[in-house]
């Protein structure tokens, strides 16, 4: 089904809806080779180390929907390779708590935007600029004329980082822009043990690549079923990434899929009595075997207890016995990787699939879904000012 809808003339995809959101997707594993040869250019390490200076006692990461996703995402990613405390607080929150939520600096906050052009973003900052001033300021965007790239310039503690336009996606959905936006802000791993390499970028593109070539068309097929729900389960910074493909599903279908995320471990504890026959249940397993111990056996529960229409297990080497009948098996062969980068990416891909696929399924248009609730930019609202 993806070649077919990717054959098709282009205005007969825009006629159709699904123009951008289908580009954007498959445009991926590309994308993710500039924004390293970005990252790895003088210019951005450069503004990079200016961000991080002498290392901050504190990191603290924020956006809004998606861009908060992908601070959850990396936060533990972030701590694990510079040592230090790092938190993913929404801009909201930042919005309207600062002084309870924001530990007290100095610090680097990195503001995460695909326009940086909504409400919160511009706010966020110029509260803190105003009443955090021992805060340093990461800005990365997509959008070189956002509001969040081009009002701070002249602040010395502001530093930009523009990625290239191509990830600036023009879909409603994020789906390019999350994963390079991820990309970006690992980039604050250079210099570390944890830092992203040419060869793992190369793992996270061709095996990416490998589940759009010969995963796509049985998450279609699933994708025609009468999914009503999805529950999306993820380990640690997995679980960003798992918040993130349980909003691209709710977005793409207008609700009509209501979806939950939650940790493998969490699920037991109530949520499990979530999953009914019409559930969908998307699986990102951690690459390290002492975590997916602890995910093989809740998934074996799952089988064991009978629970949803189907799992989508993404993971290489993959035990049988963890899968029923009906199950879907998607391996990414990233599992050599020396990062978890390259399974997180996977397995946004994966959820951004199936969300395309049951959103036609359902006669909608990923490009503009919700027509009328959603725009791509979040609509100006008062910004009131926050708490101190």
């Amino acid at each position: 089904m993806l070649s077919a809808l990717h054959d098709m003339p282009v205005q007969a995809q825009r006629d159709a809806g699904y123009a951008d959101t289908l580009r954007e997707i498959l445009q991926q594993p590309a994308t993710w080779q500039d924004t390293f040869d970005l990252l790895r250019g003088t210019a951005a390490q450069a503004l990079l180390a200016k961000a991080l200076g002498a290392r901050p006692g504190h990191v603290a990461l924020t956006g809004s929907g998606s861009s908060m996703y992908i601070g959850q995402t990396l936060a533990p990613l972030l701590q694990a390779g510079l040592g230090v405390p790092v938190q993913a607080i929404p801009a909201g929150t930042l919005l309207t708590h600062a002084s309870s939520v924001l530990p007290r600096g100095p610090g680097l906050l990195i503001s995460l935007a695909r326009s940086g052009d909504s409400p919160e973003s511009a706010g966020v900052l110029n509260h803190l600029l105003q009443h955090a001033p021992a805060w340093r300021h990461l800005v990365i965007t997509c959008n070189a004329q956002g509001k969040l790239a081009t009002l701070y310039r002249d602040d010395p503690r502001v530093t930009v980082l523009v990625l290239d336009e191509r990830t600036n996606d023009r879909s409603l959905v994020m789906t390019s822009s999350f994963t390079n936006l991820l990309l970006g802000g690992a980039g604050l791993l250079e210099g570390t043990h944890a830092a992203l390499t040419a060869q793992d970028i190369r793992r996270a593109a061709s095996g990416t690549q490998h589940v759009l070539d010969t995963h796509a068309d049985v998450l279609a097929e699933l994708a025609q079923r009468d999914v009503d729900s999805v529950v999306y389960l993820g380990s640690g910074a997995a679980f960003g990434a798992a918040r993130e493909g349980a909003l691209k599903m709710l977005e793409m279908t207008g609700g009509k899929v209501v979806t939950m995320a939650e940790t493998f471990l969490g699920l037991r504890h109530g949520p499990m009595s979530f999953i009914q026959p019409s559930t969908v249940i998307v699986a990102m397993l951690a690459p390290d075997p002492s975590i997916r111990a602890y995910e093989y056996d809740v998934l074996r529960e799952l089988s064991r207890k009978q629970l949803g229409m189907a799992k989508i297990v993404v993971g290489d080497e993959v035990p049988d016995d963890v899968l029923a009948a009906a199950d879907i098996r998607i391996a990414p062969s990233v599992l050599d990787a020396d990062t978890e980068i390259p399974a997180l990416l996977a397995g946004v891909v994966v959820a951004q699939l199936l969300a395309l696929f049951r959103c036609l399924a359902l006669s909608g248009r990923p490009d503009a879904p919700s027509a009328g609730v959603l725009t791509r930019v979040v609509e100006d609202f008062a910004i009131h000012g926050a708490a101190k």
